[in-house]
């Protein structure tokens, strides 16, 4: 089946699981990213959409589920992109951000690339554009 005839249309958001909220806000803005909505539900939940500017796709911190306020960290599959690796890498670094030691550079066809977490221990990647 085609996704046009599913009537889905784009990707807008990634929800990773986030207790500590605030941290994770003051943590993806300190990345660039800046938050669009946070709204109040249920019992004292919040819905939070970080955006990098000028980008229709976001990263929901959202609250886990209520039966499990637990965290575990995971590979969220957030792919970031870059056009100079060695100066993201260098300025993450710079802003303390738990990122890998030193950028791979794995060969064609896969660009380089390095890991990092945020404060919740979620990993997500960055890359390099090609020119």
């Amino acid at each position: 089946m085609a996704a046009s005839e599913t009537g889905l249309r784009r990707l807008s958001l990634i929800c990773i699981p986030t207790v500590l909220q605030d941290q994770g806000v003051a943590f993806y803005e300190a990345l660039g990213f800046e938050k669009r909505t946070d709204t109040p539900y249920g019992n004292g939940d919040r819905w939070i959409e970080m955006y990098l500017p000028g980008e229709p796709t976001g990263i929901a911190l959202a609250p886990p589920p209520p039966h499990d306020r637990t965290v575990t960290p995971m590979v969220t599959g957030i792919t970031l992109t870059t056009a100079d690796i060695d100066a993201t890498h260098a300025a993450l670094r710079e802003r303390k951000v738990d990122v890998d030691h030193e950028v791979m550079r794995p060969g064609d066809p896969v660009p380089p690339l390095f890991f990092f977490r945020d404060p919740s221990g979620h990993t997500l990647m960055v890359v390099q554009q090609a020119p």
